[in-house]
């Protein structure tokens, strides 16, 4: 990956040095067919420093010291009770040969300070909790780091050596029972439905941050973590005398087992579980913190998303009061800040400044010390508010909503009708566009030579100037480039209604996309907006020309695998940091038959709060609709312009690391030209402090933008999570969406700077970390064995993180995905939110057949989600995927052609390449049931539209890429099925 640019976020991390323990065996890969994956030690990876946390998502640490080799079993630390721990704790984790980071950079980094989770954006809902530092589940030592939350860890200790090297068969005898085991609720010491509180008023009352929580002190460096005494930590203690056996009717369990010589795993595939429901979005902290923004809308801990929507919010104009905010740390007045003084000082939530109030909003308090004006203050009873801000929150006046169009018209785009769709689709969102009457509209057209536009309002028709000199690119005219929709409409539609037969007979292959992005900055540098990019072929002229690359499988497994994926040529960060500093987002529409080098185009998106579009062999009869719809919303849909959000969180704890895209213009500053709805973003956190002292953690979440309208508001979210001493709250408090959701992000960014083989067994070690640490608060399990502990809240984890593996971004290697859509992928799994992303990992799959024939009312209601397995397709069944970017429709073999034929619109015996079906209404019921199944599911997420792909049983290789990929929970090629693949975390939990 390129150096990173001055004021860019860090790159992710680095690779591993991978360095195995003398003597032990090279396990397979994780998705090896021929068993179960078990990771080695590595040398050099050091113990954790005192009070340093490890997660089970955690990061590396630098194998700067001598090797450490595992203690025997019976030195293992897991035969006593720990004490109750954090689950996600998120220091530098004890190095195995998949984790990696170099320091300071990337999700996991692996010096000091540490990281946990939060991402911000549209924050959906999930309690996040945090517990004492001391608390955690992995070791101990300076402030803990990760995805999670922090506390002390115990030592990682690598299982023993005949496991590493003789990993066994899933089908083999020697396999013990595995059950799958929810363990019944313990005692609670935190702050949550059904939990006993901790001196905590709520809700507006003084936070009780002098009271500290006593932990038990960390271990010493170097030396194992055994926790003896169960005193200090009641609720992880051991059941006693005759608990035992009730604990254990308790469990709810899925035993696995296999005879020896048997095929059959012995396992219920059909009990396993499966977010066949959807996204759980988690609501205890919500119910517990009422003035907390709204999860499902604003804030979800452990990834936050943050949208800039037409739900309505409460806008507030303190007049001359000016902005009240916190002189110290500048937070905004919330719904968790508290008075006294008799109402002439309020104390920030978050460092505690007893601040002075205005006299202008002074307000008497009653006798609970709560002002008589809070319910008629929105500011101080709701999550979510917006600010007007005033005039010394400018740097220079608002800018209207400005739109470039740079479109490439060389041949591939004539004959593919890009054109055509595109010059239409503009057309008829320019009543729609955001901003009227101040929006801005322009367009530069390129192919070997630039194309100017003349959009002077006196003219009729628009006049187009050439210019060939590539290399010093000038402007032929300083104005009217960029004009005024309303004033030179009938310009702009003029040009509009004649573009595509104003490039009918163009021969010209080459593309010269660098000069015009030069162009298009020269353009839009003084005004800022937004820069659509519509690329049909790959950059082959002057600056930013690009090559071939990603054809050579030698490449694959290699070093120098991950440099495919980042840009090749520094020019296009080069250019993104440029466009950032003016205010300008670019969003890239890629629609070549062959290679174009996302990798590095999409980098345009990336540093500027922009997206990425990808049509693979676009062709109007077959994208043209898809185009038409996902290019109306990204014009239509409101727009936050020359943005910057911040997000600040209370004592002992501080934001590290950030995931998506956007510029980091400071170490907290995220700089976004343009932000939607549509994107989300993810941020990690450390703690800072090893003790906590306050029973409550705030954040706050701030985006000053110019609304389309132009006026300068400040869009501010507050939230707060309770510090719980009760590391098994935490645990059954997880959000597995927003989890999955950062994990995702950090494995694309992972990916950017090592292996894909390696990224996929730095996900798999993770989860293995996390189920044994949660395993450890259980010593029951030391006495029943057999069974994999995991938390209810955390069930779907381990498919999730499977999917992830499978997913279009990370699986295979050469042969299985191309470069364009692998790097595609990649860009839209870090702006995707919670559900779309969960969607994406784990499609929907639907019998539709069995539906066709009900009244149209009760269609929605019958459908029901099936599992990923070729278990669940019945051959003369009628099957629809859908992974919120392309509907995949599975004709079995078996299906009646006349059911085919309705829908289809044709007979299959006259109609072989299905790859050329389009699929429109026709004149019968299945066809008008089928349609609207189509429509609704579209309807639930408008941010895209899926592309209908038809695909018959047995119709190889289509079937195979199109359907058969998806199923992730079966085996397929060097993949782990479902089974598999549980039996190797069970097996690595219990080393």
């Amino acid at each position: 990956m390129q150096p990173p640019m001055g004021n860019e976020r860090p790159p992710p991390p680095g690779r591993p040095v991978s360095a195995f323990v003398p003597g032990a065996a090279v396990p397979p890969p994780p998705f090896a067919a021929g068993g179960p994956f078990v990771p080695p030690p590595r040398q050099g990876a050091l113990l954790p420093q005192p009070g340093a946390a490890a997660p089970p998502f955690g990061a590396a640490q630098p194998a700067a010291m001598g090797g450490y080799r595992g203690p025997p079993p019976s030195q293992v630390p897991f035969a006593a009770a720990p004490p109750p721990q954090r689950p996600f704790t998120s220091a530098p984790l004890p190095q195995g040969p998949f984790t990696s980071a170099p320091p300071s950079q990337g999700p996991f980094a692996s010096t000091p300070p540490p990281q946990g989770p939060f991402t911000s954006a549209r924050p959906s809902q999930g309690p996040f909790t945090l517990a004492p530092p001391s608390q955690a589940p992995f070791a101990a030592g300076p402030p803990p780091q990760g995805p999670f939350a922090a506390s002390a860890p115990a030592p990682f200790r690598p299982p023993p050596s005949s496991s590493l090297g003789q990993p066994q068969s899933p089908t083999g005898g020697s396999l013990p029972a595995l059950n799958y085991v929810r363990p019944p609720p313990l005692q609670s010491q935190g702050f949550y439905p059904g939990a006993q509180p901790v001196n905590h008023q709520f809700p507006m009352s003084r936070p009780a941050f002098q009271q500290p929580v006593h932990t038990m002190p960390p271990p010493p460096m170097g030396l194992t973590a055994s926790f003896g005494n169960q005193a200090a930590y009641p609720s992880a203690g051991p059941p006693v005398g005759g608990t035992l056996q009730s604990l254990v009717e308790d469990f709810q369990s899925l035993a696995l087992s296999s005879a020896p010589g048997s095929l059959d795993p012995g396992v219920d595939v059909k009990a396993l579980p499966r977010p066949l429901d959807g996204d759980e979005e988690p609501v205890k902290l919500l119910e517990a913190y009422p003035l907390n923004c709204h999860p499902s809308k604003w804030a979800r801990f452990l990834t936050c998303l943050f949208p800039i929507t037409q739900e309505e919010v409460p806008v507030i104009n303190f007049g001359s009061a000016g902005v009240i905010r916190c002189r110290r740390c500048r937070t905004y007045i919330n719904p968790y800040a508290t008075f006294a003084d008799a109402g002439r000082k309020w104390r920030c939530n978050l460092c505690t400044l007893l601040n002075d109030v205005p006299g202008e909003y002074f307000c008497a308090l009653d006798a609970s010390g709560r002002r008589y004006d809070t319910d008629q203050r929105p500011e101080l009873s709701k999550g979510t508010v917006e600010f007007v801000a005033p005039t010394e929150y400018m740097v220079r006046p608002p800018m209207p909503p400005s739109y470039f169009f740079l479109i490439d018209v060389s041949v591939s785009a004539v004959r593919s009708g890009l054109l055509e769709v595109v010059a239409k689709t503009i057309k008829s969102c320019l009543d729609e566009l955001p901003g009227f009457p101040r929006t801005q509209i322009g367009f530069l057209t390129f192919d070997s030579t630039l194309h100017f536009h003349n959009f002077k309002s006196s003219l009729s028709q628009p006049q187009m100037m050439v210019v060939a000199d590539l290399d010093d690119v000038f402007l032929p005219l300083p104005d009217d480039l960029l004009v005024n929709l309303v004033d030179s409409r009938h310009v702009v539609e003029s040009f509009l209604d004649s573009l595509p037969n104003m490039f009918h007979d163009n021969v010209n292959v080459e593309s010269a996309l660098g000069p015009a992005l030069k162009a298009a900055f020269m353009v839009m540098s003084q005004i800022g907006g937004k820069l659509l990019v519509f690329q049909s072929t790959l950059p082959s002229l002057s600056i930013g020309r690009l090559r071939l690359r990603g054809d050579d499988v030698r490449a694959y497994g290699t070093d120098k695998e991950h440099t495919l994926r980042v840009p090749e040529d520094p020019f296009y960060k080069q250019m993104a940091a440029e466009f950032t500093k003016n205010q300008i987002a670019v969003d890239i529409f890629s629609f070549s038959e062959k290679y174009s080098d996302i990798a590095s185009l999409g980098s345009l998106a990336k540093y500027t709060g922009g997206q990425v579009y990808h049509y693979p062999s676009f062709q109007a009869a077959t994208h043209g609709d898809k185009l038409k719809h996902e290019l109306s919303r990204d014009l239509t849909r409101e727009t936050a312009w020359e943005s910057v959000m911040r997000i600040r969180c209370g004592k002992g704890v501080r934001f590290t690391t950030y995931h998506g895209h956007f510029m980091l213009r400071s170490t907290d500053l995220l700089a976004l030209p343009a932000v939607d709805s549509d994107k989300a973003f993810g941020m990690q956190l450390s703690l800072e402090e090893t003790l906590m002292t306050t029973q409550t953690v705030y954040f706050q979440v701030a985006l000053l933008y110019t609304s389309s309208s132009g006026e300068r508001r400040i869009r501010v979210h507050t939230a707060a999570a309770p510090v719980v001493t009760d590391l098994s709250e935490m645990y059954r408090q997880a959000d597995t969406g927003a989890i999955v959701s950062l994990l995702g992000r950090i494995a694309v960014e992972n990916s950017l700077s090592d292996k894909l083989d390696s990224v996929r067994q730095q996900l798999q070690l993770k989860l293995v970390r996390s189920l044994k640490e949660y395993r450890n608060l259980y010593v029951v399990q030391h006495r029943i064995g057999g069974r994999l502990i995991f938390p209810e809240s955390l069930r779907f984890l381990p498919l999730y993180i499977l999917a992830i593996c499978k997913s279009l971004a990370l699986r295979g290697g050469y042969a299985d995905v191309s470069l364009d859509e692998r790097c595609a992928a990649g860009f839209s799994m870090m702006i995707l939110p919670v559900k779309r992303l969960l969607n994406f990992v784990y499609p929907s799959l639907y019998r539709v057949d069995e539906v066709l024939t009900m009244e149209p009312n009760k269609i929605d209601t019958s459908l029901k989600r099936l599992p990923l397995t070729m278990q669940c397709l019945h051959t003369g069944g009628l099957y629809l995927l859908d992974d919120g970017f392309n509907f995949i429709v599975w004709l079995g073999r078996m299906l009646p052609p006349e059911l085919v034929s309705n829908i289809l619109g044709v007979s299959l015996a006259n109609f072989p390449d299905l790859s050329k079906i389009q699929l429109r209404e026709c004149d019968n019921e299945f066809s008008r049931n089928f349609m609207k199944i189509l429509k609704n599911l579209r309807e639930k997420d408008p941010s895209y539209q899926q592309l209908c792909r038809v695909v018959r049983q047995g119709e190889q290789p289509r079937e195979g890429f199109l359907m058969l990929s998806n199923l992730v929970e079966d085996q397929m090629a060097a993949t782990s099925s479902y089974v598999d693949w549980i039996q190797q975390i069970h097996r690595q939990t219990q080393s």
